[in-house]
Parts: structure tokens; C-alpha cells; sequence
């Protein structure tokens, strides 16, 4: 089996290397993007393998299909950057449902203590020797309501670490996990009461057409003066010219981004030496009560080790068994895991 690996980083080689050759995949890295100019570079290999911010629409999936491709590995549990029906009946498409929920829902609590103890500003002031304790008062979480939207694997191991803060967890999921909320540590409310009850908000939700712009103008309206808005999920899920706005108008007390909507041309890579020509995120990071990291929640080595661990099981489940448990398809209409093992 050839695989075709885009969007390589230093830190996705080890672990891929080491499971690939375990099971005699002969991979080959490409550091650019996979798109509509660069999915020939997958010419005569047998899959591929994307992240979050490759572009796989219509037009690479077309390309793809045309080369001879049969799967789309993708290292990551979202898919919203893949034309899902279009790809039916041209591309199998594979994921990583879970590597670690643990490495994304520590690192949202890591930005939040960040933010509301003012840490990264006392790092850089006593950098310079400087130990005054001007302007860095916070705020304790234990008693503060959080609303976690999304109650998976992620959303679920956050909801932990906030009971252990002594934090009062508001849910919310299309979807109610059974036995999750006890109904009064943790409990599922509608957006309207998250909104209005939430001191901090999380989200931990996929994108979809239903989740897109989920914090709008209107949302962040019916918010608390001074919420917290962590997000580590999606970057859509946030109108981002909206948030700026809560921000500017101070119905947003402070806000914690590890993805953007935009960034699919700007995170993962070093852009010291530009201009920075998306107004919006150059606005956002100015900003002193905003912090943003570059997509980075996944990445401990307990999670590459599980991405590459079940990328390559998945692709040997395919190639071997002619079916994985990890497929998506679009078979009747919308975006699901495939329960039989078979798309078309």
C-alpha cells in the first residue's frame, strides 16, 4: 500500500514512520497542503492522508478519484473541510474519532486558568524583573456556572476537570448523553439558559450546518457582561467579527481561541515575517483580555501516538477486510459513521 501524507509537521513523522512500517505502508510526505494544486502529487499511490486544514471539495476529490485513489485517510476526528457527498462513491473516507479527549479538554482549562490568573502576562513581566501585581487580579472558578456545548468524549473529560474546580456545569448537546447530568452538578439546559446563567462557555461541538456561527451577535447578546468564551473545537462555530464586537462592547469579559474560522492559511505555520492581512484575527490577538494559540489543543504525544496508531489500523482494516469502522459516508443523506462497514 502507497500513502500519500499532506500538511506534514516535524512532530507527525515518528509515530507515523514507526506504525507504518510495522505494517509495510510506504509513505511519502509532502509538506504542502493538499488542494485542487496539489492533489496530482497523489498520482499512483493508493490513499492519502489529510488534517483540518486541507481543502478536499469537489474539485481534489474529482482529482483524486481521477488518479486512482481509493481512500482518504484523515488524521483527525472533524471532517467539515471534506465535500462528504460529493465524495460518495469516489473516495472511502476514514477518521480518528478520538486520539485523546484529554490533551484537548486540559489544554481549554490551561487557557482559562491562563486568562483569568493573567499568567502569560506575569511570565513576561518578571521577565524583565518586573514583580508588581498591578492589574493582575482574577478570579476563583470554584462557584462560577461554566455551560459546556457538547457533552462527547471532550466535552465530557472538561465537564470533569470543571466539577474538580468546584464549578457548576450547565450542558447542552442535540443529543443528551444518558446518565451524563445528575441534575444538579451537572445539567442540561437549552442554549437560552447557558447563555444567560454561564460565566465561562466552552465549546466542544463538530461543525456543522446547524453549529456554524453558533456564537453570533445574537447569542453573544444574550450572554452574561464579562463570560468567558473558550473554544477548542471549531473555529466557525464563533463569528469572529461578532466576538470582536462583544469584546469592544465588554458583554465578552475575555475569550480563549485555540482555532480560528479563517485560519486554514495562517495556523501551523510561521508568519513572524509578514504582514498580517486578516484584520479580524490581527484585531482579536491585540486585544489584552484575548488569547489564541495556533490549533495546538491535540498535540501531546499520547494523542500522535493514537492518530497515527488508528490512521494506520484504519487503512489496513480497509485494504484487508474491505471495511473499517471508522468510514463516514453520505449514503442516506447526511454525515454519519458507517454501522455495516460499507459505503457504496
Amino acid at each position: 500500500m502507497k500513502l500519500a501524507f499532506f500538511d506534514t509537521k516535524p512532530y507527525d513523522r515518528p509515530s507515523f514512520d514507526k506504525h507504518c512500517a510495522a505494517k509495510g505502508i510506504d509513505i511519502k510526505y509532502f509538506e504542502t497542503k493538499l488542494n485542487a494544486d496539489t492533489a496530482e502529487l497523489a498520482h499512483g499511490y493508493d490513499a492519502v492522508c489529510a488534517f483540518v486544514n486541507d481543502t478536499v471539495n469537489a474539485q481534489v476529490i474529482d482529482k483524486l478519484y481521477e488518479l486512482g485513489v481509493k481512500v482518504l485517510a484523515l488524521r483527525c476526528a472533524g471532517f467539515n473541510n471534506v465535500d462528504m457527498k460529493h465524495a460518495f462513491g469516489k473516495l472511502h473516507v476514514l477518521r480518528v474519532p478520538a486520539y485523546s479527549p484529554y490533551a484537548v479538554a486540559e489544554h481549554t482549562m490551561a487557557l482559562l486558568l491562563t486568562s483569568v490568573r493573567r499568567i502569560h502576562k506575569a511570565y513576561i513581566r518578571s521577565k524583565d524583573f518586573n514583580f508588581s501585581l498591578a492589574n493582575f487580579t482574577g478570579f476563583d472558578l470554584h462557584g462560577k456556572t461554566v455551560g459546556v456545548i457538547g457533552t462527547g468524549r471532550i466535552g465530557r473529560v472538561f465537564t470533569d476537570i470543571c466539577r474538580g474546580f468546584g464549578m457548576r456545569v450547565l450542558a447542552y448537546d442535540k443529543f443528551p448523553v444518558e446518565g451524563f447530568a445528575d441534575g444538579e452538578h451537572v445539567k442540561y439546559v437549552e442554549l437560552e439558559e447557558l447563555f444567560r446563567e454561564s460565566d465561562v462557555i466552552s465549546l466542544h461541538c463538530p461543525l456543522t450546518d446547524d453549529t456554524y456561527h453558533l456564537l453570533d451577535a445574537a447569542a453573544f447578546e444574550k450572554c452574561k457582561k464579562g463570560v468567558v468564551l473558550l473554544n477548542t473545537s471549531r473555529g466557525a462555530l464563533v463569528d469572529a467579527e461578532a466576538l470582536l464586537a462583544a469584546i469592544k462592547s465588554r458583554k465578552v469579559g475575555a475569550a480563549c481561541l485555540d482555532v480560528y474560522e479563517e485560519e486554514s492559511d495562517l495556523f501551523f505555520e510561521d508568519n513572524s515575517g509578514h504582514i498580517m492581512e486578516d484584520d479580524v484575527l490581527a484585531r482579536l490577538i491585540s486585544m489584552p483580555n484575548v488569547l489564541v494559540t495556533s490549533h495546538q489543543a491535540f498535540l501531546t504525544e499520547e494523542a500522535l501516538e493514537n492518530i497515527a496508531e488508528t490512521t494506520v489500523s484504519n487503512l489496513v482494516s480497509f485494504f484487508e477486510k474491505g471495511k473499517c469502522p471508522n468510514e463516514l459516508c453520505c449514503r442516506y443523506g447526511e454525515t454519519h459513521d458507517c454501522k455495516d462497514g460499507k459505503c457504496f
